[in-house]
């Protein structure tokens, strides 16, 4: 069971949510063209800190919550604008994860990678509309998966105790007893390897 640790410092962290939103918020074109794609994560403590010991932090709420949310669209409405000059077409979308708005992303391609995260999310048969505000956005509704094989059962030394092996081997094991978890595929080997997945978080994909 994940242990959550108690958030402190608020005024701190929301000064620190405007210095992100001021760094991030101006695209780097040259970078862009370089490499074809750039993204940018809530790199906001304590959100973005690694989580260790199966402990984390609770999802943002209240006001912390909300100005990640205005962040995460004035990066978006300023990339679009830098966008629109360059003159060719461009990816752009909001990953918006209403459970966990820590997780959201702002992300942008170009050229060869336009349609390379195209395929990044489960796009489940209903489409079910945003919950919030869609700030004149097109949304779609999608599933963060989680793949797993039967590797991930794992050695109990690699666990932080022997139960939490116990644990995890028993959830991957009621995940493999699904069969509409259950795709089989051939790695460039030629090795067969059946990967188990499963919906991790409710997402929608927004953009002009």
């Amino acid at each position: 069971m994940t242990r959550y640790k108690k958030i402190r410092g608020h005024h701190k962290i929301w000064k620190n949510i405007d210095s992100w939103v001021s760094y991030n918020k101006k695209l780097d074109l040259e970078y862009l063209v370089s490499r074809k794609r750039e993204y940018v994560k809530v790199w906001v403590q304590p959100f973005s800190n690694i989580s260790v010991l199966n402990s984390e932090f609770k999802p943002p709420k209240n006001k912390t919550r909300k100005k990640i949310i205005e962040g995460i669209f004035e990066i978006y409405n300023n990339w679009k604008n830098q966008l629109d000059s360059i003159n060719k077409p461009y990816y752009l979308k909001i990953w918006f994860f209403p459970e966990d708005v820590s997780k959201c992303q702002v992300v942008c391609a170009i050229d060869e990678f336009i349609d390379f995260y195209d395929v990044t999310f489960y796009k489940p048969k209903e489409n079910k509309p945003f919950p919030f505000d869609k700030r004149g956005l097109n949304w779609q509704y999608c599933h963060q998966e989680h793949h797993l094989t039967i590797k991930d059962i794992d050695e109990p030394e690699s666990f932080y105790s022997y139960q939490d092996y116990l644990d995890n081997k028993k959830w991957i094991e009621a995940v493999m007893k699904n069969p509409k978890t259950r795709i089989s595929e051939y790695n460039e080997n030629g090795n067969l390897t059946t990967y188990y997945s499963i919906k991790e978080y409710d997402v929608w994909v927004g953009g002009n």
